[in-house]
């Protein structure tokens, strides 16, 4: 009888501690880590998402996404962000995995440069790294402030804009300060396509390269 006793005993501090760790743990901390988010950075806690002109939700400033047109080419009215080894799929995240001796690679580096020059009506060595080469995540929306110099007249004349217009757009969204303190300033391809999508004339058909 004392040994029923005591295992009852047990039980019941067991499914006490249980109820009181699920309120614990699995209520009120959640709660209050979501509360501290949506009071202390709100922007970054629902997805980092930024809205188009009409203020609808329109994507995620942490995810490139395809510049691509209906029939799968890169669209010259866009900013175009790095390659990407999952072909911008959020679903499936990755790296290539390409080792920097591996031919395979460096087809592919070489394939992407004669693409750049070739759209942006340049030379091969004028082409920056970042324009050939995936980044680690396959989704990366950030280039370089280079090549996204290297694309402002492309994306001016698709757009019916003027080269200083998407210049002054480029230069809002490139990172300064505390944003490039630890690394080096970066222009935002996704936040950059919706601004220059918003200054573009409504009335101005897109005009291919």
């Amino acid at each position: 009888m004392n040994t029923l006793t005591g295992y009852l005993r047990q039980a019941g501090t067991a499914l006490r501690f249980l109820f009181f760790a699920t309120l614990v743990l699995g209520v009120a901390y959640p709660l209050a880590v979501f509360g501290a988010g949506q009071l202390i950075a709100p922007y970054q806690a629902n997805g980092s998402i930024i809205k188009d002109s009409s203020g609808a939700p329109a994507a995620s400033a942490l995810i490139a996404q395809a510049a691509a047109n209906d029939s799968g080419a890169q669209d010259p009215k866009w900013f175009h962000a790095r390659p990407s080894a999952v072909k911008w799929d959020p679903a499936s995240s990755s790296a290539s995995n390409l080792g920097p001796n591996d031919p395979k690679l460096l087809d592919a580096v070489a394939a992407n440069r004669s693409a750049v020059a070739a759209a942006e009506g340049i030379t091969e060595d004028q082409v920056p790294a970042d324009a050939v080469t995936a980044s680690g995540s396959g989704l990366d929306p950030d280039i370089s402030p280079a090549y996204a110099k290297l694309q402002l007249a492309r994306v001016a004349a698709a757009n019916g804009l003027s080269t200083d217009t998407v210049a002054s757009l480029v230069e809002q969204h490139t990172s300064s300060g505390v944003l490039s303190f630890l690394g080096q300033p970066s222009v935002n391809v996704t936040a950059l396509n919706l601004a220059v999508a918003a200054a573009a004339p409504p009335s101005q058909p897109a005009q291919s390269k």
